[in-house]
């Protein structure tokens, strides 16, 4: 099945999630869409379009998906490379770790929600500047469908054409938070973290230019409803920072 373009306004909208930051503050809403919401996601770059077997990526779990009312289209894992996309792997590691806990490791570009006997349900991950800014234990506060986007205060300072969003965007295909958002707190006060999807999902495995912990929205809808309110979150981060743009 091929990626459609959004209707109307979609370079606009590439724009803007390319812009994207995590959230301002505790602001957070999540509004259901009208049943009749079916606009499709806006497309890939014309170099990374077509191609892949419809079968097999449904067979993965990344095949089309009508979501709250909304239409996600089939991601091309033929696109991907193979070592994003969401598998069970073996993860010895998680073994210092209770079974649910996630753990974001930054430098390779992998989230893991750890599962007992030594294995662990592995995604890969999308890291931009505010993904660099912290790092620790967290746990998941707040869990939305189609959330709400507040973008920074200093961001809209920065980028007037924010302005109408001020009061937030309203969850769509191309909200920047997609389909799924994890608040992550520590001490009872908001990290401003978030993991959340990306309908962008070329640019998981790297690091893209703004934002928290990005993941293909099937994906991040997969992780949603594997980990629970209040589950631990460990995020690792290396050396590496993002080169200035």
């Amino acid at each position: 099945m091929k990626i459609r373009t959004i209707l109307s306004a979609g370079a606009a909208a590439v724009s803007m999630i390319a812009l994207a930051g995590c959230a301002s503050d505790g602001h957070r809403a999540s509004l259901k869409p009208a049943p009749d919401t079916m606009a499709a996601a806006y497309t890939a770059p014309t170099d990374l379009q077509n191609g892949g077997s419809v079968a097999a990526t449904q067979e993965m779990g990344y095949g089309a998906v009508t979501d709250d009312g909304y239409a996600l289209p089939a991601i091309p894992t033929n696109k991907i490379d193979p070592q994003y996309l969401r598998q069970e792997v073996s993860y010895p590691e998680g073994a210092q770790y209770k079974p649910g806990t996630v753990v974001v490791d930054t430098p390779n570009r992998f989230l893991y929600v750890v599962e007992p006997n030594g294995k662990a349900m592995r995604y890969g991950i999308g890291v931009g500047k505010t993904g660099f800014s912290w790092a620790g234990i967290a746990t998941v506060h707040d869990k939305q469908h189609w959330p709400k986007w507040f973008p920074p205060s200093e961001m809209i300072d920065r980028k007037p054409e924010l302005e109408p969003y001020r009061d937030g965007m309203q969850p769509g295909l191309t909200n920047p938070l997609g389909a799924r958002a994890l608040y992550l707190w520590q001490n009872g006060k908001d990290t401003l973290f978030r993991l959340h999807g990306t309908p962008e999902w070329w640019t998981i495995g790297t690091a893209a230019s703004s934002g928290c912990i990005r993941l293909m929205n099937q994906d991040i809808i997969d992780l949603y409803n594997r980990v629970p309110d209040g589950a631990e979150v460990v995020v690792k981060q290396g050396d590496e920072r993002l080169a200035k743009r």
